[in-house]
């Protein structure tokens, strides 16, 4: 295998604070003979400074574009909408596997190119178990929002914070009411994260998994004041909550906090809502008698950037060090071959294969 040159580019959104490469692994890297490039970025929460530090060579902003056709492009979250044809091997969550809206214009733009895109969430061992993910700390936000909600404490625009910070915000104050609060899911990694969140916030919560959503009991989703959803259905099954649910007049429900966000898809849990949230208006109100107010935001970990950063570098570094077209690497080309075969994308010849 030719030498790995690893491109770390700068992410177009603008409240997307996190990096898939600390400087710290940068250097691991580095020194292990990869060749990191890694673009400027106002935003990122590690200035491009410390990747110099680290080895790196410094490139500009969106410079991507124009990288040697052998680089591998390392991001987090969704492309520029150009150039239209993209002639790169891609990492980041691609989010275009399960029919959501995008999906075949983004493939296309690979299979017309001849790249392709190398999908962080379907990086799995033998096993098929992820090897990075920022699943704790999406969870963990969701629920704290949700707890910060409930109580009238959350404030807007949403702000990049600390950890320590935001457990000070979390810890009960005098005048907080008791109340419920349900996790579904709660055996992964984003229900674990949202369960400690609610430790912080001194909340005992109930805790589903696999048992009890075969047979989901919506009325006991209702009857909860908070319910956090961290399930990311693989394959179909009954939504947990409908749109004639949020009617019932026995509903206690009134803070639906959605980690996952698989709003669009044909297997989203939770198709109450047709849109997510954002930091600028992180809470919308679905219901308005009685209340009932959903968060949905696709970058929960961005909130705490360095930590979830830290977290996940340190699980994709060891894949990274490993990078090849065999084991994960390879899975992951092809299920971005099968993607496109199930939308009827017509590939030509990807260089890489």
């Amino acid at each position: 295998m030719s030498e790995l040159h690893l491109w770390l580019r700068h992410e177009a959104r603008t409240t997307e604070r996190r990096t898939p490469v600390v400087p710290a692994d940068a250097r691991r890297l580095t020194a292990s003979g990869v060749h990191l490039t890694v673009e400027e970025s106002p935003q990122r929460i590690f200035p491009v400074e410390e990747y110099e530090a680290a080895g790196c060579r410094r490139a500009p902003t969106g410079s991507w574009v124009t990288a040697p056709p052998d680089a591998v492009i390392l991001g987090l979250k969704e492309l520029p909408d150009e150039p239209s044809v993209l002639t790169h091997r891609h990492v980041f969550f691609g989010h275009a596997y399960k029919q959501q809206p995008g999906a075949a214009e983004l493939l296309g733009r690979f299979a017309t190119g001849g790249g392709a895109l190398l999908d962080l969430e379907y990086l799995v061992d033998d096993q098929g178990r992820r090897l990075a993910a920022f699943g704790f700390w999406a969870g963990y936000l969701g629920a704290a929002l949700a707890v910060l909600r409930h109580r009238g404490r959350l404030v807007a625009p949403l702000r990049p914070t600390t950890k320590e910070d935001l457990d000070a915000t979390l810890e009960p104050a005098a005048g907080d009411e008791e109340f419920t609060a349900l996790v579904i899911g709660a055996l992964g990694r984003s229900g674990r994260g949202a369960t400690a969140a609610f430790d912080a916030a001194g909340v005992a919560a109930t805790r589903w998994d696999l048992a009890e959503t075969r047979d989901l009991d919506r009325a006991a989703v209702l009857g909860h004041d908070v319910t956090v959803n961290c399930v990311l259905a693989t394959t179909p099954v009954p939504p947990f909550l409908r749109e004639t649910d949020l009617d019932d007049p026995a509903r206690r429900l009134r803070t639906l906090s959605d980690v996952t966000c698989d709003v669009g898809s044909p297997l989203n849990v939770l198709p109450v809502y047709d849109r997510t949230t954002d930091w600028t208006e992180p809470v919308r109100r679905l219901r308005k008698e009685p209340p009932l107010d959903l968060i949905a935001i696709d970058n929960l970990p961005s909130l705490l950037p360095r930590e979830s950063s830290t977290d996940f570098s340190a699980a994709l570094l060891p894949p990274l060090l490993g990078f090849g077209t065999s084991g994960p690497w390879g899975r992951c080309l092809d299920r971005f071959h099968q993607a496109c075969r199930e939308l009827g994308i017509e590939e030509g010849k990807l260089p890489h294969d």
